[in-house]
């Protein structure tokens, strides 16, 4: 697979990541360098209200015509912001790499930020944090977050009610202008493309610009929170703590911790809260690590009366695996990760997100090296992680309250 891949960088900055493929798809988006990490508490959600006004028309096309030239071409076309990028996405049968290309270079190129199109979406995502609210699963993702983090990064993408009525389009305008340029961009194709093509079309459609985008303050912390709200009939809460940073190679230990705990059905806390004792449906973990900021999460829906139990029965499973854990589970699990990566790769849509959420860590070439960090990571890694978890964590829980 590796050999498919090539990693260009061009005179204006602009980065092309490429992975060739047979099959008559093609998965291509144009990423830039802006995300919430690079937002100040007053400004939350900038970066996320600019991915929207990209969708709703361009000096060229109207958001239908956008939304039309790839679906009528029997494509699909989406876009997400996170802490580190804001991405413009598609899908489309090979033959219309073309199609794709110009589309997306339209859209960060020449957006019209509309005076009232800027009024409608920001109503669209006053309605998208309430639901973030509302969700108890949403909910507690992003209040473990504000356990884990000070600063911007304790903060939800998409902002907070005040900071999104606050942005005006003057304020979109100008961090457009600022970012939008072919410095920050990231240009990856999956799928059956020519790769001179790709690089001819970047050329010719891309001039020069773009600033670095400097991440804004945060730390580290943890906290312990449970909050009550009516209405609901479930417990939600997550147990999260801070692992090794991406350019550790330890961080590679924290994966296959968090695969160990909580990732797949015969997990130990899926075998121990579900199976074993019927306290849950929903018992899941995942990983987040950056080369800024990184930690492992454990999420569980449960009873009230049931939080602490769960809690409980978390720390002393990962006392045990601190003290018990031995080589023929840990390759195990190893095997697993290896196998779950290997499979990840046929969607073509998860291999371009992945290469580009490589690729503003430590680069995108560093994605083909994760069998063999995996197979590297040491039985005493493992258990020294395991055994800072349980005694430093963040935890936070929403849960029913009582009906008077």
């Amino acid at each position: 697979m590796k050999s498919e891949f090539k990693k260009i960088v061009l005179e204006n900055g602009m980065t092309i990541l490429f992975e060739r493929r047979s099959l008559p798809v093609v998965s291509v988006a144009v990423a830039v360098r802006q995300g919430a990490i690079h937002e100040e508490l007053s400004e939350k959600g900038i970066s996320h209200f600019i991915e929207h006004m990209l969708y709703k028309g361009t000096k060229n096309r109207t958001a239908k015509q956008i939304a039309e030239e790839i679906e009528r071409n029997g494509g699909e076309l989406n876009g997400f912001t996170n802490n580190l990028i804001t991405a413009y996405w598609c899908r489309l049968p090979s033959e219309r790499l073309e199609v794709a290309l110009d589309v997306l270079s339209d859209m960060v190129k020449n957006p019209l930020f509309d005076e009232r199109e800027v009024e409608k979406e920001r109503k669209v995502i006053l309605e998208e944090i309430k639901l973030y609210h509302d969700n108890p699963r949403f909910y507690v993702f992003d209040e473990i977050e504000k356990c884990l983090y000070a600063g911007t990064l304790g903060i939800n993408v998409i902002g907070t009610h005040e900071s999104v009525e606050s942005i005006d389009r003057e304020m979109l305008v100008k961090r457009f202008n600022s970012f939008y340029g072919p410095k920050n961009f990231i240009l990856c194709v999956v799928g059956d493309a020519v790769l001179d093509e790709v690089i001819g079309f970047a050329k010719e459609r891309f001039g020069r610009g773009g600033e670095s985008a400097d991440v804004k303050e945060f730390s580290f912390k943890n906290e312990v929170r449970v909050e009550e709200r009516e209405g609901i009939d479930q417990a939600n809460l997550v147990f999260a703590y801070h692992v090794p940073l991406a350019d550790d190679v330890k961080s590679y230990a924290a994966r296959v911790l968090s695969c160990l705990m909580a990732e797949g059905m015969s997990s130990r806390l899926f075998t121990e809260i579900r199976e074993k004792r019927n306290l849950a449906y929903a018992v899941k973990g995942e990983s987040e690590i950056t080369k800024y900021y990184a930690h492992n999460l454990i999420y569980v829906g449960t009873m009230k009366q049931n939080v602490e139990k769960v809690k409980k029965i978390i720390l002393e499973e990962f006392d045990k695996v601190a003290k018990e854990l031995g080589e023929k589970e840990l390759e195990a699990v190893k095997t697993q990760l290896i196998g779950n990566w290997k499979l990840s790769q046929e969607d073509s849509v998860n291999q371009m997100e992945e290469l580009i959420f490589h690729e503003v860590g430590l680069g995108a070439e560093n994605f083909y090296d994760f069998e063999k960090k995996i197979k590297a990571v040491s039985l005493e890694d493992v258990r020294d992680l395991a055994g800072r978890a349980k005694e430093k964590f963040s935890f936070f829980a929403l849960v029913p309250k009582e009906r008077d």
